[in-house]
């Protein structure tokens, strides 16, 4: 029989409102211990979401400030984008500058040359003065490398004085190696630039609609486990607050009132997490500076969520805990005498589930090809993408909890705990889903996202052709004779771990008869030239018209007898010895079509514009090997730029989003963990007595464990499985829009590890609590 209905004899409307939410606040923070303890898991939970939330919302300032200091100490082509500079005249407000940007251990290390005209002449960001000759001014961080045992191989190659510090408006992060040295020695004529002041303004070209997709999908993946984390969040304690209510319907309250004092206890708990989040902010914030991911730093002063967006999530996640409180209320009815809950309900429908990934598939369909279609980026829809790649995602979460359902409603016998673990799970299925929900939207994204990425890689990042080995260097300079390179050679050969050096010069020929014709010329020994192209012979004073396999080349553009003539070079005619021969890849894979000259062939000592192209080897796979080797051409100048190869060339853009997406992916990662292991201790602490009990009765303590093992384990593997069905599904929906194609279809199996070592992670952590709850005193009640 039910209770007989309740009729409200107090106020009504607004004023119920109040009053009822009131006493639920009330409940969440007097219930005794076990009610704090239920609020303090909730507003850990909202708060670390809250956290990451308000840690996203600073990106765009973040951006911002970074992108103003780079620009205010970019001068042309000097650490930003390529400017045709006008010349400069020589004053006292001037000065000249040489870029000498190095790399030590792999690691960026920016630097440049610095001779003042003038008394006037500009001071780069971050400094107080300039360095006079043979000084320096560094960055705290280059610094504290300097002074380190790490740092000696750099302190050789950086041989100047420092008698500064670079401050924090010319940096762009805290962790950057940055460096300004004065030198008496750069002259127009090395190279160096004349300036007048500091600071690049420039429209960056629109992004690429492909990467406006990755940009797109790394949001939707990193934000989403976040807010189903925040939703699972306000439900920690469910049971036991539903009992709660149940005994306030004895007290006369009816279902409305019950559900008006279960979103006040929901709203106190959010509130109280947006209070934590941004605690949590703050401290996350005060030690950004200790933090660096793949040479990536910010500031903390950079760290300042949009006041929109930190106004949106102020409201947006109470709303969220009330909204989620209300719906979880809908499926249980709350009597006197107890919750209806506690009977078998009937089967989850999947219908409905399987409605949000088709209709994310309907959003995205009419897309398929536009992003490649769509050079400049403006017909794409971005909200279209997110709203289709969301509802992909929630589909995979709506569809767990009904294949967790389905798959324990079909254990029959096996292990003693697997027994009770398969029990639990078909009474209560729902907490166990919501748990593993978050993990399994972050791994479905992750494999979609690694599948988006490898799919389009090709378009952004040039992988050289030599194996990465630490053991092959190229270094290149403009304004080079054939004494140069001498020098260059007998240096770098007499440097230890240097195995052999080569190199040549190379420039452009102007065809005397049509200015408008140039010739590419390459000037180097025998032994040189052997590296180059197929030679059957070869002395000094031979030329040859080198062809490469390019069938667009031209290579007898410059027949024997062609005048050629170059700035500072005599005209020169190609002789009528040369002979036609075969290019070979160099050392970096490239193919040097036009001319190839012995050195007493053609004279080049005086051209200016020739550029000099070396090769080193080193013994392999020593690090140190390659930086003494860049020690020895620093020693002989610095301003030439050197590159080891097997290193990976990417585009800014998407080297940027791939770095979001990795430091974002570090914080995501961690509130998963940390969502799980709270997730476990709820469900543990709400069946204390339970587990108590069955001590009591003999059950052995092992037995116990291995159950609450099966219980994470079960769900945990049924999400994977999910994630990796709808992960590959969205990330070849995702393909479609950019017209990639798939190159990896085994991209979930890092995925699926890092679930099974969440889940043991989680399970290991979860071990001392469950041995505590499993004592008699857990059999006491109030």
């Amino acid at each position: 029989m039910s209770a007989p209905k309740t009729h409200p004899t107090g106020p009504t409307g607004p004023a119920a409102w109040l009053r009822d939410m009131t006493l639920g606040a009330r409940f969440a923070v007097t219930g005794g211990r076990e009610g704090w303890l239920r609020t303090a898991l909730t507003a850990l939970g909202v708060g670390l979401g809250v956290a990451l939330l308000m840690i996203a919302a600073s990106v765009p300032h973040m951006m911002n400030t970074r992108d103003q200091r780079g620009m205010a100490r970019t001068v042309g082509t000097f650490w930003g984008p390529v400017d045709a500079m006008a010349t400069v005249p020589r004053g006292s407000d001037t000065l000249l500058y040489a870029r000498t940007d190095t790399d030590f251990h792999d690691k960026p290390v920016r630097g440049a040359l610095l001779r003042p005209d003038g008394s006037q002449a500009p001071v780069p960001p971050g400094l107080r003065a300039l360095p006079g000759p043979g000084e320096m001014v560094v960055s705290p961080a280059l610094d504290r490398l300097l002074k380190s045992d790490q740092g000696k191989l750099l302190r050789e190659r950086l041989d100047y004085r420092t008698v500064g510090t670079v401050g924090k408006s010319g940096l762009i992060g805290p962790s950057e190696l940055l460096y300004y040295a004065g030198s008496d020695r750069i002259t127009l004529e090395t190279g160096a630039k004349r300036i007048d002041h500091f600071g690049h303004q420039s429209t960056d070209p629109p992004m690429s609609p492909v990467l406006i997709v990755l940009l797109v999908m790394v949001c939707v993946v990193l934000l989403l486990p976040v807010g189903v984390f925040i939703a699972t969040a306000v439900r920690f304690g469910g049971e036991r607050r539903d009992r709660r209510l149940a005994a306030l319907r004895l007290t006369g309250a009816d279902s409305r009132m019950i559900r008006r004092i279960a979103a006040g206890e929901a709203l106190c708990g959010a509130v109280l997490g947006l209070t934590v989040g941004a605690v949590l902010f703050l401290l996350l914030r005060r030690f950004a500076e200790d933090f660096t991911i793949r040479d990536a730093s910010v500031f903390p002063s950079d760290i300042i969520p949009a006041p929109w967006l930190t106004a949106l999530i102020g409201c947006a996640v109470p709303a969220c805990a009330i909204v989620v409180t209300q719906l979880a209320l809908r499926g249980i009815t709350v009597e006197p005498l107890g919750v209806v809950r506690e009977t078998v309900a009937g089967p989850r429908r999947l219908w409905w589930r399987l409605l949000l990934p088709a209709a994310g598939i309907g959003l995205l369909a009419p897309l398929f090809g536009k992003a490649s279609d769509n050079p400049g980026g403006s017909r794409l829809n971005t909200y279209q993408i997110a709203g289709g790649a969301v509802l992909l995602l929630m589909g995979i979460t709506a569809i767990l909890p009904w294949a967790v359902e389905a798959l324990v409603a079909r254990f029959r016998g096996g292990p003693l705990p697997l027994q009770l673990a398969a029990r639990r799970l078909q009474l209560s299925s729902g907490p166990a889903a919501r748990a593993v929900s978050g993990i399994t939207v972050a791994v479905a994204g992750a494999i979609a996202v690694q599948m988006l990425f490898a799919g389009v890689r090709g378009d952004f990042e040039k992988q050289s052709e030599v194996p990465a080995g630490h053991s092959q260097l190229t270094a290149s300079r403009i304004g080079a004779t054939t004494a140069t390179l001498r020098g260059y050679l007998d240096q770098l050969r007499r440097t230890p771990d240097v195995r052999n050096a080569t190199g040549f010069l190379e420039l452009t020929l102007d065809k005397v008869e049509a200015d408008s014709e140039t010739i590419n010329t390459v000037v180097g020994d025998c032994t040189v030239l052997r590296t180059l192209a197929r030679l059957s012979s070869c002395r000094d004073g031979d030329v040859f018209l080198a062809r490469t396999p390019d069938p667009h080349d031209t290579p007898y553009a410059a027949p024997p007898g062609t005048e050629l003539a170059a700035k500072g070079l005599p005209s020169w005619t190609v002789p009528a010895s040369a002979r036609t021969v075969h290019t070979l890849p160099d050392a970096s894979g490239l193919h040097h079509g036009g001319i190839l000259a012995t050195p007493s062939a053609l004279d080049v000592s005086r051209v200016p514009t020739a550029r000099l192209d070396l090769t080193v080897k080193v013994v392999p796979h020593s690090p140190d090997a390659i930086e003494r080797a860049r020690n020895t051409i620093a020693r002989v100048d610095p301003t030439t730029s050197t590159f080891r190869l097997g290193e990976v060339k990417k585009d800014a853009d998407y080297a940027a989003i791939e770095r979001g997406l990795l430091i974002g992916s570090v914080g995501t990662l961690t509130l998963i963990g940390t969502s799980m292991l709270l997730s476990t201790l709820e469900q543990l602490r709400e069946r204390r007595r339970l587990l108590s009990v069955l001590v009591a009765f003999g059950t052995r303590r092992t037995t116990l464990a291995w159950s609450v093992l099966w219980q994470s384990a079960i769900p945990v593997a049924l999400g994977m499985s999910v994630a990796v069905l709808g992960g590959t599904a969205l990330g070849w929906v995702m393909l479609q829009l950019v017209s990639g194609k798939v190159y990896d279809w085994w991209a979930f199996l890092p995925m699926i590890g890092a679930g099974a070592g969440a889940i043991t992670l989680v399970t290991l952590l979860s071990l001392p609590p469950l041995w505590r709850l499993m004592r008699a005193d857990g059999l006491r009640t109030e």
